[in-house]
Parts: C-alpha cells; structure tokens; sequence
C-alpha cells in the first residue's frame, strides 16, 4: 500500500507488481481516508492520478497483476485484502472492473460495500467503455503500457510460445490485429508493441487513450 500522504513513493518494477503487487505497512489512522485496491497492472496510472489530483486522503494497495491470467483467483484475493486491510477506512474503491471473473468482482464489493470500476475489462476503461462497446472487435489483441513492458510474462511464457512457436497460430490463429492501448507517449514502448504484433503474426495499431475512464472513476472519489 502506498499512502497518498506520505512522501512521493516509486512503484516497485514492474516484475515485483507482476508477482506480488503493492504492499505497504497502511495509512496510521486510516479515519477519513480512502482506500484504493486495484490490480498491479494498474499502480503506476493510479498513482499517477492520486498525485494529479492532489489525493492526499487517498491510499493505494495492489494485487498481483498476474491474477489477470487466472481471474477466477481475483475475487477471492480482493475480499481478503478488503478484510485484511479495508478496517477504519470510510471507503473502498476497487480498481478493477469485471476482468473475466464472472461479476464474482461485483458480487465481493456488493458485500462490502466497494464501489469498482465500470466494464468489462482494464482494455474496455482505457479506450472508454462507450467507444470500447461501439468498436465490438473481436479480432483485435489488446496491450496496455504495462502489458507491453510486461509481454513476455503475461504472454509469450505463460502460453509456452518461447518453448513451442509453433503454437501461435493455434493462440492467435483467429486474431487479425494487434491494438496497442497507449497510456503514455512512448516511443520506446510503442517500438515494443509492435514487436509484440510481429511476433504475433498480427497487423499493428496504436491507439492513444490515456487513462480514460480510471481518470473519471479515481476523480469521483470521495473528498476528505
């Protein structure tokens, strides 16, 4: 957990918010304050935002990014963090949406009271979930900066592609394109993504989206 009133704090690599996530000691007196649990795929936009917007009454804890390969792991693991580290708070936002779990995710926050973000996945918020639901592709593999960075780790080992390439086109065979959800101007990870479409097999788009609708979700936090 990172407190939104303490001094500015880095986010761990991107590796230790794949396996780990954000963990912190917490807020002293956690009495009028907000805490946020999201996914570590999303700490740095998150903190960002917090620091944008002067969220000083805001703290910040992430679960494994990793979950979003097994997001039937997601729900449980979030109504553990909300028990373990949401006592004294006045409130909790959930900085996931639904990310296959089902409304499993919903259904932990309805019990506790959380708010969450709307829509179906962190692809759908980003590009805004009004634009996402209009596009309806279904052919298009979709990249954030922090799963380009991470592209090996969620992609290309988990699926076993580094042992067996020839099995790209039994993953990806149905697929047409790769769309790169950008939250930054990068060139560096631009390059990467594209990389990431070449070695997929796949046409290449990028998209600059920002942070879309996590912008409006984290603005619409409650004031201290």
């Amino acid at each position: 957990m990172i407190a939104g009133d303490a001094r500015p704090v880095a986010p761990p690599t991107d590796a230790v918010l794949t396996d780990e996530g954000l963990t912190a000691t917490g807020a002293a007196n956690p009495a009028g304050r907000v805490l946020v649990i999201g996914c570590g795929a999303l700490a740095r936009e998150i903190l960002a935002l917090i620091r944008a917007n002067g969220m000083a009454h805001v703290d910040l804890t992430c679960l494994p990014a990793i979950l979003h390969n097994r997001p039937e792991r997601i729900a449980p693991a979030l109504e553990a963090a909300i028990l373990g580290q949401g006592a004294g708070y006045d409130s909790i936002f959930v900085a996931y949406a639904d990310c296959g779990s089902g409304g499993e995710i919903a259904k932990v926050c309805a019990r506790h009271g959380a708010e969450m973000i709307e829509g179906p996945h962190c692809y759908s918020f980003f590009e805004g979930n009004a634009r996402f639901a209009e596009t309806g592709e279904v052919t298009s593999f979709y990249l954030t900066d922090f799963l380009t960075r991470q592209f090996d780790a969620f992609v290309i080992k988990p699926l076993g592609l580094d042992r067996h390439p020839q099995l790209r086109d039994l993953y990806f065979g149905n697929y047409e394109k790769l769309v790169y959800l950008a939250q930054t101007d990068d060139p560096a990870l631009d390059a990467r993504a594209e990389a990431a479409a070449n070695r997929l097999g796949l046409a290449y788009e990028r998209r600059f989206t920002g942070f879309g609708d996590l912008a409006a979700a984290m603005a619409g936090l409650p004031g201290r």
